[in-house]
């Protein structure tokens, strides 16, 4: 990279993959750049001039072997920086203008004690935070938040100050509880609780009537609240690897879910009112421990795939044949009675062979 001059005014470096174990240029020739992508390199160390770049906006490291960084609170015109995927143990000091923090996949232990008010998306998950500071939640502008993969034990309730929360990934820590404030939040996209340590889900997950993605996947959880049948606009509900025995009656109130994962729970039977999920795609109901299927399952005219594999089912419904949308039912693993495979005469049972002539693919 040749400096500045009169005849070129260099206003973005990309060298994503390159192989680069330093950064090409220097202050004068980069004066005016609003763009440098290193992302994907060598690098272990940036030049302390980096940090005069003022026209600089959105600077991309992710992907190198950087443990520390100069200090970039010079940086004013800077609005999005991606550190993903290094060897930071601290996180730099940055612009307070900045409005986007990627520092997924580091070895930060903590967090600033405060940042510059204007953040929108902040990820530090993959990290090592076993607390988060008081002042994160005075950036009440914050749209995304991604705190997963850490060594978090509980969340104070302050968090509920984020009113501007679309999405929040907490996954894959250690809590084993959440403060009530957070079914204040108007959170729409996605909320993340997976593999933490939570024995129940809490009534006030109704109150997120706008959220379109749940997962509480490998959890404790013995049972789901009827309050849950308030989250109206969910399409999405993982809750495999639980300990779940029943579903509450209210799970017939989500009327725009599409996919319903139950997979590696405790089930013997499910409640009638599962016919009454007029969107649902897909439902994944394999190693649990039902012994039949209410016959208002029929009634899932958009159903496309059904696993039912290992459970402990012994006959089926003729409601099954009514399901005008599936394209999948697998059956493996039961304990079918033979007749529900072939009747007497030795042919398929009507449900079965109604399934196959329209094209369903049915594994038993």
């Amino acid at each position: 990279m040749s400096p500045q001059d009169d005849t070129q005014i260099v206003t973005a470096l990309r060298a994503p993959g390159a192989g680069l174990t330093h950064v090409p240029g220097d202050a004068a020739g980069l004066a005016a750049v609003r763009l440098v992508d290193l992302a994907w390199n060598e690098l272990t160390e940036l030049p302390a001039w980096i940090g005069a770049l003022t026209s600089l906006e959105e600077l991309r490291l992710d992907g190198n072997r950087l443990t520390a960084l100069p200090r970039l609170t010079g940086l004013t015109a800077l609005r999005t920086l991606h550190l993903d995927g290094n060897r930071l143990s601290a996180v730099p000091e940055c612009p307070p203008g900045l409005e986007t923090l990627f520092l997924y996949g580091n070895a930060v232990e903590a967090l600033p004690g405060r940042f510059g008010g204007r953040l929108r998306h902040l990820s530090a998950g993959g990290n090592r935070l076993t607390a988060l500071p008081p002042g994160l939640w005075d950036e009440t502008g914050l749209e995304s938040l991604n705190l997963a993969e850490n060594l978090l034990t509980e969340v104070p309730p302050a968090i509920g100050r984020l009113t501007r929360l679309r999405m929040l990934d907490l996954g894959h820590n250690r809590l084993t509880s959440l403060p009530a404030e957070l079914g204040d939040l108007g959170l729409t996209g996605y909320l993340y609780l997976s593999d933490n340590l939570l024995t129940e889900a809490p009534a006030w997950l109704g109150r997120l009537d706008r959220l379109a993605y749940l997962g509480l996947t490998d959890n404790r959880l013995t049972r789901l609240p009827e309050e849950i049948g308030g989250m109206a606009s969910l399409v999405e509900l993982r809750l495999y690897g639980n300990r779940l025995a029943e579903l509450p009656r209210a799970i017939g109130r989500l009327g725009r879910l599409r996919e319903l994962h139950l997979r590696g729970n405790r089930l013997t039977a499910l409640p009638p009112s599962i016919g009454e999920l007029a969107g649902l795609r897909l439902l994944d109901l394999r190693d649990n421990l039902l012994t039949e299927l209410p016959p208002e399952i029929g009634r899932l005219s958009r159903l496309t795939a059904l696993d039912l594999r290992n459970n402990r089912l012994r006959r089926l419904p003729g409601t099954l044949a009514e399901l005008p949308a599936l394209e999948k039912l697998d059956l493996r693993w039961n304990k079918l009675d033979p007749d529900e495979l072939l009747d007497p005469s030795g042919a398929e049972p009507e449900p079965l062979r109604r399934l196959r002539e329209r094209g369903c693919v049915v594994l038993t």
